[in-house]
């Protein structure tokens, strides 16, 4: 059964200006660096403003990155509610087959809130050092790595530190991650099905992998605007949203860019305070921003780089657009919104259909990676009735576990195949001797450019943004199975 939809509203009634919003889709869409995918603004509990860039969907489910670590704290705090978990208790309290080895005092000094702060004293990210190759129990490996400071005393964006609070939520209610939240959060809030990636002892991971829509980040940041109440009833603990807000570490300075003023105003309970309001965010701009002074909620994904840029276009456009009453005479601003944001495309990469010249020049033709260290092993093409089909094989191909994509190429526009993973491909011809396009794979924020010479028998390929879980192509999807 589907969830009932979002209230919706006219922007105007609810104070919003149009015209702001129009400014802030220029802006994303002129900035070369920025690459939208979806966006929602929500206002007074209403959904004022909702679209998505094709081949992107309302339906389909976008990798979260580091936004999940907000869902991870969020089923700490139920834990807690339940009395399963105990912030204030030692995090090797919960690991007792490994509390002979963790010898260091400022590991077994360490708390549950320090680890879900960003705070175990460590002063970098463990992540390599925790999941070497040669590394069974990522949590066990975090907890003999001795901490540099006082836990509580410094701030370091540390995904074992998330991995282990999601370690501790999932031990002591005996469920995934998923399973635990889709009674007492998911469903409530009509998200329903999520999709998590677990690694190799099982668990769900907490620190990324989550694969939700935007639909779902949208209800997850109006539940915390309001204080955890969703139409009357009360899901979170009163009061967690303000403690998972309030910034505990100081974090200025300390992500090695002057130009991120928005990582600059301090780290609560896996939220980063921001300029205005607070935030869970992931890599390459997947966004929930909650804006308690303007009373609005802002869900995006995104791909992109520039993500303290992105802020810097909301606060210029979108902050400037939220009034305080309800606006008049708006109805044809409101229109023209509604109009733009359900028309909202991806520009395709440019190309012809056809080759030109001999299709027998190209039938069948296979194309090498010509670097060798690439995304991609080979390209090959073939011909039917329908068309032209390009194969692409990708570098961890293996004979008992094909890594290969099937796609049409079909000129203008975007071809959208579900397997064996949602991708869209755009391009075509650009010349006698060259086949160039895109392929964006739909269920993360990564799109591959690829180009093929025929004289050369070359292919290069090259990710516009480059996928942080390692892996073969017919990974990058959301995990199926999941509840």
């Amino acid at each position: 059964m589907s969830a009932p939809d979002l209230p919706h509203s006219a922007p105007a009634a609810q104070g919003v200006d149009a015209l702001g919003v129009h400014a802030f889709l220029d802006a994303l869409e002129a900035a070369p660096d920025i690459e939208p995918h979806s966006l929602m603004i929500m206002r007074h509990g209403r959904l004022v403003a909702a679209g998505w860039w094709a081949p992107y969907t309302a339906g389909r489910r976008h990798l979260l990155y580091s936004l999940s670590k907000s869902f991870t704290a969020t089923a700490a705090a139920l834990a807690e509610a339940e009395g399963l978990l105990d912030f204030d208790a030692q995090v090797a309290s919960y690991f007792p087959e490994f509390e002979a080895d963790i010898t260091d005092p400022r590991s077994r000094a360490m708390l549950v809130r320090h680890v879900a702060s960003m705070a175990s004293g460590h002063r970098r990210d463990t992540v390599d050092e925790a999941f070497g190759r040669n590394v069974s129990e990522p949590v066990r490996q975090f907890l003999l790595l001795p901490p540099d400071a006082d836990p509580g005393t410094v701030f370091a964006y540390n995904q074992p530190a998330t991995y282990t609070l999601a370690a501790i939520v999932q031990r002591v209610t005996g469920q995934p991650l998923t399973a635990y939240l889709r009674p007492r959060l998911l469903d409530p809030l009509g998200i329903g099905e999520v999709a998590w990636l677990s690694d190799r002892t099982g668990r769900e991971l907490g620190f990324s992998g989550l694969h939700a829509t935007t639909d779902a980040i949208a209800r997850f940041g109006q539940l915390y605007l309001r204080d955890g109440l969703w139409e009357g009833e009360r899901l979170l603990p009163e009061g967690w949203a303000a403690r998972a807000a309030h910034p505990r570490t100081p974090t200025a300075g300390l992500m090695g860019d002057v130009n991120r003023q928005d990582w600059d105003r301090g780290y609560g309970y896996q939220f980063w305070t921001s300029r205005h309001g607070y935030r869970g965010d992931g890599a390459f701009g997947q966004f929930c921003l909650v804006l308690p002074e303007h009373d609005v909620v802002i869900a995006a994904t995104s791909a992109t780089e520039r993500m303290q840029e992105y802020l810097n276009l909301a606060w210029k456009h979108l902050l400037p657009a939220f009034g305080p009453e309800p606006l008049t005479g708006r109805e044809a601003a409101d229109a023209e919104l509604r109009e733009r944001l359900g028309r909202l495309a991806l520009p395709p990469a440019p190309g012809r259909p056809e080759p030109f010249g001999r299709e027998r020049d190209w039938a069948g033709a296979v194309f090498t990676s010509s670097d060798g260290a690439g995304p991609l092993r080979s390209a090959g093409l073939t011909r039917d009735a329908d068309g032209w089909t390009l194969t692409l094989t990708g570098e961890r191909d293996r004979p008992d576990r094909p890594d290969r994509l099937d796609l049409r190429i079909a000129g203008e526009g975007w071809t959208v195949a579900e397997e064996p993973v949602p991708a869209a491909v755009s391009g075509g011809w650009s010349d006698g001797g060259t086949l160039a396009g895109d392929v964006v794979f739909l269920e993360t924020p990564h799109r591959l450019a690829l180009t093929c010479s025929r004289a050369k028998g070359t292919l290069t390929a090259h990710w516009r943004t480059s996928p942080l879980h390692p892996g073969p192509l017919t990974a990058l999807r959301a995990p199926r199975g999941s509840v």
